[in-house]
């Protein structure tokens, strides 16, 4: 029966001695001390308008399966609200649209406050009562997360000063360009600097709600969340971003579509590196056509612009990894460990061991910064 407000009053069916006892002692249990009472997880999160779907998914399902038992999806452990400015429906960069669950609420009801954020260029991402509202919620202390482009939101509210900020490498000199005072860290997951977190995004997004749930909710959530959705293991925060397409420098300068579809074939085969020859043929060339056509437009033979690119692969790998020189060797395509360090040596004047480590992440290689020609994945690392 309805008290008129929607909600349901209890029953007054009568009920045995039996049944009394137990509701008894299942008062008795719901009124047990505030100690034993589970966790909550509570996070309000803000979409930017054409946010990237992927990233927003990938978080909050995290949050749906580790609140329930099994995929239940009630919000017992874990609870989150989609919270806008206005009514209005958010449109995703892939043209799905998400309604908001609610407008702003008192911030300090949440746990952490996340906003997702997608595209750069199609006009504004939040508005003006989106930035007051986050400036809102850092006064009051509660942590903010920029997720993917979420964390150039944050900037633009003056909410990262001082901060290490998180982007993706692809989106690297884009946050360069409009925060110049800022140094972003393009070659990591996610990064937390006190109540400020920021995430590269994509993948990235299911490492961060592993690990914020981790935290609050214990490892066996975390990990039931995760196991549901068929990920193998939460990626920490130190853990590298996937290595960016090194050859796109290149590709963007060469007007030749048969030297682009080349220079795909190389990046797309590093690890089992493809004869020159087969290059050619799959391109409908001589190997003597594609010598020339490559030299025309990247400034070098092919078999050597090839060499450098998986030592460029290579060098990403000592930078960003903690695997070993053999298995770096192995990965960008060398025989054997001897053969990789002498041709890097060859290459950077240091060996794979005495490189490691030697630079600060996001500078560019000398070898790659003195190379005569244009080599790959210039609006990374410029």
């Amino acid at each position: 029966m309805a008290d008129g407000t929607g909600f349901l009053l209890p029953s007054r069916e009568k009920v045995s001695p039996k049944a009394t006892d137990e509701g008894a002692r299942g008062a008795l249990r719901a009124a047990a001390p505030a100690t034993t009472a589970p966790k909550c997880l509570s996070v309000g999160i803000i979409l930017a308008r054409n946010f990237t779907l992927s990233a927003f998914s990938l978080f909050v399902d995290q949050l749906r399966l580790a609140a329930d038992e099994g995929d239940l999806s009630r919000p017992i452990l874990a609870r989150w609200s989609i919270m806008a400015s206005t009514a209005d429906p958010i449109p995703a960069s892939c043209g799905v649209n998400v309604s908001p669950t609610g407008g702003f609420v008192d911030p300090a009801q949440f746990d952490y406050i996340a906003v997702v954020g997608g595209l750069l260029h199609a006009g504004r991402q939040a508005d003006a009562a989106t930035l007051a509202y986050l400036r809102q919620a850092a006064a009051a202390r509660v942590p903010l997360i920029g997720i993917c482009t979420g964390s150039f939101i944050l900037a633009r509210a003056g909410l990262m000063e001082g901060r290490r900020c998180c982007v993706s490498w692809y989106h690297r000199q884009d946050f360069m360009d409009e925060f110049p005072a800022h140094i972003p860290v393009a070659d990591r997951m996610f990064v937390i600097d006190g109540d400020r977190i920021t995430c590269s995004g994509g993948g990235g997004s299911a490492d961060l709600a592993s690990h914020l749930i981790e935290l609050r909710l214990g490892a066996a959530v975390a990990q039931k969340a995760r196991h549901v959705l068929l990920l193998d293991r939460a990626r920490s925060g130190h853990d590298a971003q996937p290595h960016p397409p090194i050859s796109a420098g290149v590709r963007e300068g060469v007007s030749d579509p048969r030297i682009s579809r080349a220079l795909l074939m190389m990046e797309q085969h590093l690890t089992d590196p493809m004869p020159i020859t087969e290059i050619a043929e799959r391109l409908r060339l001589s190997t003597r056509q594609l010598e020339r056509l490559f030299r025309a437009a990247v400034g070098m033979r092919p078999a050597i612009f090839y060499r450098e690119l998986r030592l460029r692969y290579a060098r990403w790998l000592l930078d960003h990894t903690e695997r070993s020189v053999t298995d770096i060797a192995l990965e960008a395509g060398f025989a054997d460990c001897a053969h990789f360090s002498r041709q890097f040596k060859a290459m950077s004047g240091k060996s794979p061991s005495q490189t490691r480590g030697l630079r600060p992440a996001g500078s560019v290689p000398a070898f790659i910064a003195g190379a005569g020609h244009r080599m790959a994945g210039a609006r990374l690392f410029e």
